[in-house]
């Protein structure tokens, strides 16, 4: 296992979210479900450093600058 954050993930790769930032943004995360714990899946990496997770069939698109605050494991 590998700690990393976020953004330094390749695609394709399941990854346990270690943390989420405070405040409005992990209350965020939560509603969609994603918590500390949680297992997601690296779906796609575009341009600019968007890094797009898979969830309980749902995408979500999380910008670079707060993909570099998300500390995760690689699995």
């Amino acid at each position: 296992m590998n700690n990393s954050t976020l953004q330094n993930t390749q695609k394709g790769n399941s990854v346990v979210v270690l943390n989420l930032p405070e405040g409005e943004l992990k209350s965020q995360f939560i509603r969609l479900g994603i918590t500390e714990g949680s297992t997601v899946k690296i779906n796609e990496r575009l341009p600019g450093g968007t890094v797009v997770i898979t969830k309980n069939r749902q995408e979500i698109a999380v910008g670079s600058d707060l993909a570099k605050k998300i500390k995760v494991i690689v699995e």
